[in-house]
């Protein structure tokens, strides 16, 4: 059997973890250079004492920061655009996002897009469209998230959905990479329950995802293993006990370890949940939870070499496939993941338009077997369905 050893890799940024951590932001920013950040957050975070007590700690330090809340829970060309303005009216030398991985995307990309010329999409991530990029006058990025899902602050790609065609693009530069991650705890202590469980379903999907790519990356395959146990261990805590500081920490912890690990790519799950958000505004994490045990079942076969040493790494009774799988189908029930796309309101009659996406979708090719746009219908009319015999 032929093995492939060939890859090429890279790790990512810094990332300051623990209670309180929050506080070192105006050293932060100093010792990045900036002196005058736009704060990006969304609408709802915009409005909370959080934001308020973040801008303040700035302010008091010296250093003069605005606010910019234009972000929908899944971000468009528009909020992109309206972050640029308000980065370059106001004068702003760097970026502070603040928020889950819809604030981020937007922070980082207004970072990046403020240098340059060309439109949004055509930095997409598709072969090597970020070398197009005019690299003088990126801004410096610090990511502050205050969800544990996407990883989107140890990230050099954002996600925006381009509103004509209603498709959810992958922007990348190496240079959307913040500078520094913050990952305090504290700031998440009152996350609701959904919301903890929605954004945990992202991290995980990340980790399986990207352990069973079939590419040579022996160091993400690691990181994804033990992101996988992480969030089986600590997600139910979090989701029970918001204010368990240790639970939130080693979540957040998954959440970078799977953006760390998905450099190796990701797959079906993320085919699929992106034209369904993109078109119907569906939770990106809550869409993953959904449809993961759904891909498990079509990648049966194209992962049976994986499946063995995610058992083991979850201590699992038994190393075969349905152990798995009903290991999955266990937590999503005991944590409130709904059954089917249907109890999202997607309905039959849309499967063949989002296989029609997914199947363009970068996440397609790396999937651990190739399907087509037939086989991707197949796929999501079994997600809508609740259909798991494969």
């Amino acid at each position: 059997m032929h093995v492939q050893i060939t890859g090429a890799w890279n790790f990512p940024t810094r990332v300051i973890a623990g209670p309180g951590r929050i506080a070192e932001l105006p050293d932060l920013c100093r010792a990045h250079g900036i002196t005058r950040p736009l704060l990006v957050t969304d609408a709802g975070l915009a409005k909370s004492d959080m934001i308020a007590s973040i801008a303040r700690l700035v302010r008091e330090a010296g250093i003069p920061i605005s606010i910019f809340s234009d972000v929908k829970g899944n971000p468009v060309e528009s909020n992109l655009t309206a972050g640029v303005v308000a980065f370059k009216q106001g004068g702003h030398d760097g970026v502070v996002a603040v928020g889950g991985g819809s604030a981020l995307d937007v922070g980082k990309c207004v970072a990046f897009m403020v240098a340059q010329s060309r439109p949004v999409f055509d930095f997409e991530d598709v072969g090597d469209q970020w070398t197009r990029a005019n690299t003088d006058g990126v801004a410096p990025i610090i990511a502050v998230p205050t969800t544990a899902g996407t990883g989107s602050e140890v990230g050099r790609a954002s996600v925006i959905t381009r509103e004509d065609t209603h498709e959810k693009k992958i922007i990348f530069h190496p240079l959307m990479m913040p500078k520094v991650a913050v990952e305090d705890p504290e700031l998440v202590v009152g996350l609701p329950p959904f919301l903890t469980m929605a954004t945990g379903m992202d991290a995980l999907a990340h980790c399986f995802e990207a352990y069973c790519v079939k590419a040579f990356h022996p160091l993400a395959d690691g990181v994804a293993l033990e992101g996988i146990k992480i969030v089986d261990t600590y997600l139910p805590r979090a989701v029970a006990d918001g204010s368990d500081l240790e639970a939130r920490a080693y979540m957040f912890a998954a959440a970078s370890m799977g953006a760390t690990a998905f450099q190796k790519g990701l797959g079906a799950i993320h085919s699929v949940s992106h034209p369904v958000g993109a078109r119907y505004d569906t939770h990106h994490g809550l869409t993953n939870g959904v449809i993961f045990p759904y891909v498990m079942v079509c990648n049966r076969k194209a992962i049976a070499d994986k499946i063995p040493h995610i058992a083991r790494a979850l201590d699992l009774p038994g190393r075969d496939f349905d152990t798995v799988l009903n290991w999955i189908m266990t937590l999503r029930k005991n944590l409130g993941v709904p059954h089917t796309l249907a109890e999202l309101g997607i309905k039959e009659s849309d499967a063949k338009t989002i296989a029609k996406d997914a199947v363009k979708d970068p996440t397609a090719r790396t999937n651990p077997r190739s399907l087509t746009e037939a086989e991707f219908e197949k796929l999501t009319l079994a997600a809508i369905r609740g259909d798991l015999g494969g």
